[in-house]
């Protein structure tokens, strides 16, 4: 058998003309492989053909819509993650999953080699190959468009020299990448950091600024996971697009954002994750009834550096393993339901319930009822600012005597 390279494969243009070029400029034969996070347009099965067709002797298409809600986007959900405290990690969430289903591609049908149609400039080239180096230590990576200087002007010659069945006419003024978790947008007039987005440039959302009546929602999570909206039982995936539609529809979830990338760079970025904010300001709601103060901190640290592992491509790292445990073991008592209001581009938590709650009316209350003993506090002041006066007392003495 012929060697073989496992090419991740959109159904683009890039990706279609890599099938041929690799295959010639290699020797190789070439298995594409789709896989669908929810990104939307063409169904799986033409995004097959089209490999065939453009040179693919294998065409890999795998309905992974699920698998990444329930594996990629609940543990980030859970760890509350945003990216400098704003991005959901929309791409950066599907990159390993994309990962593991080429390697298990690559052992299958005997590969040595993976290919990814990333840039030099940008943080997928690593996630992809970090990814891979961490399941597969001994296979290769051809990256075409960084390594070989391949233009799109290249690629449209290449197609229509070779009259591959794609459409290069037809072309974005941006660069988007999106998933059921949410939808990137770069490049064209948005690298110019003072132009504002335009309405042309979301698909996720509406215009919040358009005036249209709140909507009030429930969302119950059960041990940290999204069970119900409005009582009816839904998955994982379910709930991620509902709220998609209904937090979209009120124009939540807009980011306009300078970001910093793991390659050394500033980009700016434009992301809509209407979904993914609404959950994740649900969920932080019920953190703050559920979980004990000192743990709520600390939790808090955790998610930052889980979300910098996972944005800087190591998902498949000893320490986010490490982390996720952590994760997940706070969750036990996050049970309850959250009432959010959307509007306006905002999700607003108005209310919340749960039977794990450590909200004591009888303690927080300031009416009749309340079961505060407050003639505790005046010795409890004392002595939580003792440390404090000692130094202080120390600190004047050595004032006076020029110590």
């Amino acid at each position: 058998m012929s060697e073989r390279v496992v090419l991740a494969y959109s159904g683009g243009l890039d990706t279609s003309v890599a099938i041929g070029w690799i295959a010639e400029e290699t020797g190789a034969e070439v298995v594409a492989v789709a896989v669908d996070v929810g990104q939307g347009g063409e169904d799986l099965e033409t995004i097959r053909k089209r490999a065939i067709a453009c040179g693919a002797v294998e065409a890999v298409v795998a309905d992974a819509r699920d698998e990444y809600a329930q594996q990629y986007c609940l543990p980030a959900l859970q760890a509350n993650a945003l990216y400098q405290d704003r991005y959901p990690l929309v791409s950066a969430l599907s990159r390993p999953l994309i990962v593991k289903h080429l390697v298990e591609a690559a052992k299958y049908h005997g590969a040595t080699t993976v290919s990814h149609g990333c840039t030099g400039k940008g943080n997928d080239q690593v996630r992809f190959e970090v990814g891979i180096g961490a399941l597969s230590p001994d296979l290769k990576v051809i990256a075409p468009v960084r390594d070989y200087a391949w233009t799109r002007e290249k690629a449209i010659a290449w197609a229509e020299d070779r009259n591959l069945p794609i459409d290069v006419n037809k072309r974005s003024p941006y660069s988007v990448d999106q998933n059921v978790w949410g939808r990137a947008v770069e490049t064209g007039f948005l690298e110019d950091i003072w132009n504002g987005p335009i309405e042309d440039v979301y698909s996720y959302t509406e215009d919040p600024t358009v005036a249209r009546d709140p909507e009030e929602l429930v969302i119950t999570f059960d041990k940290g996971v999204p069970v119900a909206i409005d009582g009816e039982t839904v998955t994982v995936l379910q709930a991620i697009q509902e709220l998609n539609r209904r937090a979209g529809a009120h124009g939540v979830g807009r980011i306009d954002m300078v970001e910093n990338r793991l390659v050394g760079i500033k980009s700016r970025e434009v992301y809509e994750a209407p979904g993914a904010i609404a959950l994740i300001t649900a969920h932080q709601e019920l953190e703050n009834v559920t979980l004990e103060r000192d743990l709520g901190r600390f939790k808090r640290q955790v998610e930052q550096r889980w979300t910098e592992l996972v944005y800087d491509g190591l998902w498949f790292s000893p320490l986010k393993d490490a982390l996720d445990n952590f994760v997940a073991g706070t969750q036990e008592h996050v049970t309850g339901d959250v009432r959010v209001v959307l509007h306006g581009g905002r999700a607003v938590v108005t209310g919340r319930r749960s039977e794990q709650s450590l909200y004591d009316f009888n303690l927080a209350t300031y009416d009749e009822g309340d079961s505060f003993d407050q003639s505790l506090a005046k010795g409890f002041i004392q002595l939580w600012g003792l440390p404090s006066k000692i130094a202080a007392k120390r600190d004047l003495k050595n004032q006076w005597t020029g110590a």
